[in-house]
């Protein structure tokens, strides 16, 4: 939907709630980075999450995963190994945040061009981090 002048007030302020939920729900520079590479390698074990999302640390990983099933854009579930495993998988919800996420991610490669010169580099949206190798069993 498109904000336009001729909306009634009582339209403009819902759709500016709804723009605020939307912006607290994917607050925080992780949510975005674990929802894409949950979305480019379907469901991943805790470890696959921290290794794919370079920089976050255990703790902080661990709470933006509860805040995010909190809010059901993902699944934990605790499989029955030895040792237990934890898997995350994205809820039938959570992939309609996808077209957002490619959207944050074109105009990142373009801005990342425009102000630091780097050549625009389209296929780089489509090329998540690469998993870790891990043997095929483990997962």
């Amino acid at each position: 939907m498109t904000v336009t002048c001729e909306q009634t007030p009582a339209l403009h302020k819902e759709k500016i709630l709804a723009l605020k939920d939307a912006i607290e729900l994917l607050s925080g520079k992780w949510k975005f980075c674990i929802l894409l590479n949950l979305y480019n390698y379907g469901t991943l074990r805790f470890k696959d999450l921290q290794e794919t999302s370079v920089g976050i640390t255990p703790k902080v990983l661990s709470k933006e995963l509860q805040e995010l099933e909190e809010n059901q854009l993902i699944t934990r579930t605790v499989n029955n190994t030895k040792p237990v495993t934890v898997s995350y998988a994205l809820t039938a919800h959570a992939i309609e945040i996808q077209p957002v996420i490619n959207a944050l991610v074109d105009f990142g490669l373009k801005h990342r061009s425009k102000i630091k010169g780097t050549p625009n580099q389209s296929d780089y949206a489509k090329c998540p981090t690469p998993l870790p190798s891990a043997p095929q069993d483990a997962r």
